[in-house]
């Protein structure tokens, strides 16, 4: 099989093994059609008022400070005094859209449709607000329209700022807030004299929100533990209570306004969230007003976090909820429709309202979230064969029926818990059922998907031994198989094609279902190759193979769990140390190896330390950078007096010497920007635009730079160290320059080890050319050890990704690193930073392997094949470990494993082009230059 052909039909195959999880996992679980819902009876307030406090922890809330003051002294008093309070527990992602979602829309947005969109609305979903009379709301432009954009008429008004407000570098982030508060007073002011606004503002069913963004603002620039923070809860403390007292005032003490504050997530220690630390999950929330329950008093409760003594509240009754709960209760209390696609469950606990209304509001929430149930069912039973279909057996038609006739009769007759306790039970199984109904199709397309990764795997195996082993000399290469065989498959794919079409299945199954069919085709059409390799395997030493499969089994594993436990790299690179000294490669390079040793050792330290994000420590990225100049400088003037002008020239050190000034700019930004920050005198914009000429000119000038290998990498770490140190905020900023240590003294250690196998031929490190094109296979065919060497990328590329971070530190956004390059809020344009930061890591590995590649005088094609076998076989340990079970950050992990290591290896397909560009091109600027080859 051509080689260009084959990585083109991986990358798309793999492509389709990636795709498939969002349709095995992340599905919108939004239906519609369904009929509204809603309490008879008269709601308890004519009016909502809701407060969002965008990335406020439940404990920066209720804690009180060292002088035992709380730092919102009126919402204190509202929890003594006047309302009900718990924790909203919210779920992963942690993030400003999914919060808005859930609290507004009562269920919890599909993955798809974030990625889909920040501000739009790429779903249709119902809300709270459009169910509403109306809503009027102020805030954010990245939170406010999606909700206007999704309602149904022209009833939800939006005020939004100026997106260049968030800024976080702004000198007080508190002005977002203070905004919001700025410009209700004057709605209402205006209000009093408006003849058209004056009568809606009179209607029931109406909502205010207030969407506050300075505490999630001020958190990633200042950490939540900062007096910026503090200050921003006190301000906003102020500002609920001014426009309480107005609200309040406008409709003349009537006693007909609900209040509810609450976040749509916390925040870490270090400032970031997306992730599901208690930090980040654990939000407050506060109701009182109409229809909402006075304080109760306790003398104990029993909650599993020792909290309540924390926050000297154990007195009052807390009454925990989930993130989507407060959807329901919101719709409760004004008497709408409760949103159509709510799972949220009514907290019953926060009304002050009669037996009945509870009974009724609960029956109102059961019917509205089995509509969605019976929607569903029957959604999934017109696209699936009768005989096939499979109901959820725990909550059949006649159980629906006969549950809420008897809830109906224990309302008559006044057994109003009776009748909450059925409308739980029916609850429940409606969400199960969906949950069933949601995943109907799991097992069949799982199966499906493992079919074609065990097959392109194995078809990946037989093309490495027909390729680059003696094996299969004496096969004839031009076989055809039989005309059965073909017709056989052809039938297959005919049959699976119109078993799908029957059943009016989405395009994508037909993918999903017909992959393996060809997949299995060309693995069986290698059948002669498939014979040899049995017979072979059948005459090997077993001892010998028993333990070659034991120990690549265990270092797969290691490399699974590392996923898990980042410690785990740590004693995978200790094991590597001792490679050289097992295999008695010491005795022929002292100096090289005690390098391998010490390199390995100081690389896995890293994985032992906090991931970053959590301490700021600029002198660190300082010291890197000066580190990192002095290496260098030592470097060439070294390469430049052995050399004798041979590889390198005048000419040539112009660009290494524009690199380290590049270096030493970059050092100077970091700190002059976080330096200028902290005084909160903003971004410098020649720090701004000097970092962004840094990023642009680091893809482009290692192409100046002579292609002799050291030379070529040490312009490539030069340039990729740059842009590193204006990403970088602490000791992270050390790891690349620890791990190009050992890349270069794994290209010299992987060179001595060649001779080991007969090789005589042992050009000096310094004449190697990345431009050499010399047919490299030709000098020897595919050896055991190249395995090893395959593995050893796969395990820097892994080392690469969680040296210093995890799943966690992934997910979650801090927008510190990017401070030099922008401060205002912008979560793409960061986001593709961020990813860039992550990314050079694995250009510094894969430029390495392709020296790898040069030095051992192996084709990288071939040595590529391994690797691709190696992360094939990772990625589908990953797709059994994902989950649809236990918390959601074991389910989101589950999935985000898998879909990293699937990332990686169409992401590694696609590094092995950009590395030999980087390495093998060279653009000239000097005329006249000559031309070095060998």
């Amino acid at each position: 099989m051509n080689m260009q052909l084959f990585i083109v039909a991986g990358i798309l195959v793999h492509f389709v093994f990636l795709i498939s999880i969002f349709d095995i996992y992340f599905t919108s679980p939004l239906v519609h059609g369904m009929t509204p819902h809603q309490i008879l009876l008269p709601p308890p307030a004519q009016r909502l008022v809701l407060f969002v406090a965008d990335g406020l922890r439940a404990d920066s809330l209720y804690a009180l400070d060292s002088s035992g003051n709380s730092n919102a002294p009126f919402l204190r008093n509202i929890i003594a005094s006047k309302g009900s309070w718990g924790v909203s527990h919210t779920r992963v992602p942690t993030e400003s859209r999914p919060g808005h979602v859930a609290l507004i829309a009562g269920f919890y947005e599909d993955v798809s449709a974030v990625a889909r969109g920040w501000k739009e609305n790429p779903v249709e979903f119902d809300s709270i607000f459009n169910e509403s009379k109306y809503t009027w709301s102020w805030g954010s432009p990245d939170i406010l329209p999606m909700f206007a954009k999704g309602a149904t008429g022209d009833h939800v008004y939006t005020n939004c700022y100026k997106a260049e407000r968030e800024d976080f570098a702004a000198e007080d982030a508190t002005i977002l807030d203070t905004w919001v508060f700025d410009q209700v007073k004057d709605f209402f002011n205006l209000a009093k004299n408006n003849e058209t606004l004056f009568p809606k503002l009179h209607e029931q069913k109406i909502i205010f929100f207030l969407h506050l963004l300075g505490l999630d603002t001020n958190g990633h620039a200042h950490r939540p533990h900062s007096r910026e923070y503090r200050n921003n809860i006190r301000k906003v403390d102020e500002g609920v209570q001014e426009i309480v007292s107005m609200v309040e005032g406008f409709y003349g003490n009537d006693g007909n306004t609900a209040f509810i504050l609450t976040s749509d997530h916390g925040m870490t220690d270090w400032g970031t969230h997306g992730a599901g630390h208690p930090s980040e999950t654990l939000t407050p929330l506060i109701a009182w007003g109409a229809g909402i329950k006075y304080p109760q008093t306790v003398t104990s409760q029993q909650y599993e976090d020792t909290f309540l003594k924390e926050w000297k509240l154990e007195m009052w009754k807390r009454q925990d909820v989930n993130q989507a709960d407060i959807a329901p209760l919101m719709a409760s209390l004004i008497g709408v429709p409760f949103p159509l696609n709510s799972v949220g469950v009514l907290p019953l606990e926060y009304l002050n309202n009669t037996a009945q209304f509870k009974a009724e509001s609960m029956l109102t929430n059961a019917v509205q979230i089995l509509e969605q149930f019976k929607v569903k069912m029957v959604q999934k039973k017109k696209t699936t064969l009768s005989f096939l279909f499979s109901s959820f057996k725990s909550l059949s038609e006649s159980e629906q029926i006969d549950i809420l006739r008897k809830t109906r009769i224990f309302i008559q007759h006044e057994k109003y818990e009776e009748s909450i306790s059925l409308c739980r039970k029916l609850i429940n199984l409606a969400l199960d059922g969906l949950s069933y109904y949601h995943t109907y199709d799991r097992f069949f397309l799982g199966l499906s998907i493992t079919m074609g990764f065990v097959g392109w795997t194995f078809y990946a195996i037989l093309i490495i031994i027909k390729s680059d082993t003696s094996l299969t000399r004496g096969i004839s290469k031009n076989k055809v198989p039989d005309k059965f065989f073909q017709y056989g498959f052809a039938a297959i794919g005919v049959l699976i094609a119109f078993f799908l079409f029957i059943q009016s299945l989405p395009w994508t199954y037909y993918i999903y279902c017909l992959l393996p069919v060809p997949v299995w085709y060309a693995v069986l059409k290698e059948y002669p190759v498939i014979h040899v390799l049995i017979r072979f395997l059948l005459n090997v030493e077993r001892a010998q193979f028993a333990g070659f499969l034991v120990i690549y089994a265990v270092g797969i594993e290691i490399l699974v769990f590392s996923f898990f436990y980042r410690s785990t790299l740590t004693f995978g690179l200790i094991v590597f140390s001792v490679w050289p000294v097992v295999i008695r490669l010491w005795i022929q390079a002292k100096a090289t190896v005690l390098s391998w040793i010490l390199s390995c050792l100081l690389l896995a330290i890293f994985p032992l330390m906090p991931v970053i994000g959590r301490e700021s420590n600029i002198s660190l990225v300082t010291a890197a950078g000066l580190l990192i100049i002095l290496i260098a400088l030592s470097y060439l003037v070294t390469f430049f007096r052995r050399s004798k002008n041979k590889y390198l020239h005048h000419k040539d050190l112009q660009i290494y010497l524009f690199q380290l000034l590049s270096l030493v700019a970059s050092t100077y930004i970091v700190n002059s920007t976080h330096s200028s920050l902290q005084s909160k005198q903003g971004l410098p914009i020649i720090n701004q635009v000097i970092s962004w000429m840094t990023l642009v000119s680091s893809l482009i000038v290692p192409l100046l730079s002579p292609t002799f290998l050291f030379l070529r990498l040490l312009s490539i770490l030069l340039s990729l160290m740059s842009t590193y140190l204006l990403l970088s905020t602490g000791y992270e900023a050390l790891f690349p320059l620890a791990l190009a240590l050992l890349m270069f003294v794994w290209i010299d250690m992987e060179q001595e080890a060649i001779q080991q196998y007969g090789i005589s031929f042992k050009p000096k490190l310094a004449a190697l050319s990345f431009s050499y094109t010399t047919d490299i296979p030709q000098f020897r065919p595919l050896h055991v050890d190249d395995i090893r060497r395959a593995f050893f990328f796969v395990f820097f590329i892994v080392t690469a990704f969680f040296g210093t971070g995890n799943i966690a530190s992934i997910n979650s956004f801090d927008p510190t690193s990017v401070y030099c390059f922008l401060t205002v809020f912008s979560p793409f344009l960061m986001g593709g930073l961020l990813l860039w930061k992550i990314a050079i890591p694995f250009v510094l590995v894969s430029c390495a392997f392709e020296a790898i590649q040069v030095t051992t005088q192996l084709s990288s094609k071939r040595l590529f094949l391994i690797v691709l076998v190696i992360s094939d076989i990772m990625a589908l340990h990953f797709f059994f470990l994902v989950k649809d079970y236990g918390s959601w950050l074991d389910i989101g992990t589950s999935i985000s494993h898998y879909v990293i290591v699937m990332s990686f290896t169409i992401f590694l397909m696609l590094l092995s082009g950009v590395a030999q560009l980087l390495t093998t091109k060279r653009l000239e600027l000097w005329e006249g230059t000559k031309r070095h080859s060998l």
